[in-house]
């Protein structure tokens, strides 16, 4: 899930949980908000902790320099 669909899947889950006041024969739309909310914070948090690229390392070198290992 990339960024853009989790704070999609989050906001759509506000509207549904704060603001649908609709009643529907067998689902609840706030408990469907709380769902989509649920799935888009957590899809933020995996966003930011897992899939974001690394910054890249650098180790000193044997002459005292900074080299970047290529990676």
């Amino acid at each position: 899930m990339r960024l853009g669909t989790a704070i999609f899947l989050l906001a759509v889950g506000a509207v549904l949980r704060f603001a649908v006041t609709l009643e529907v024969s067998g689902v609840d739309l706030q408990t469907v908000g709380v769902i989509l909310m649920v799935v888009g914070v957590l899809g933020i948090v995996l966003e930011f902790a897992f899939f974001r690229p690394r910054s890249r390392a650098s180790s000193t070198s044997a002459d005292g320099g900074y080299s970047d290992r290529g990676y």
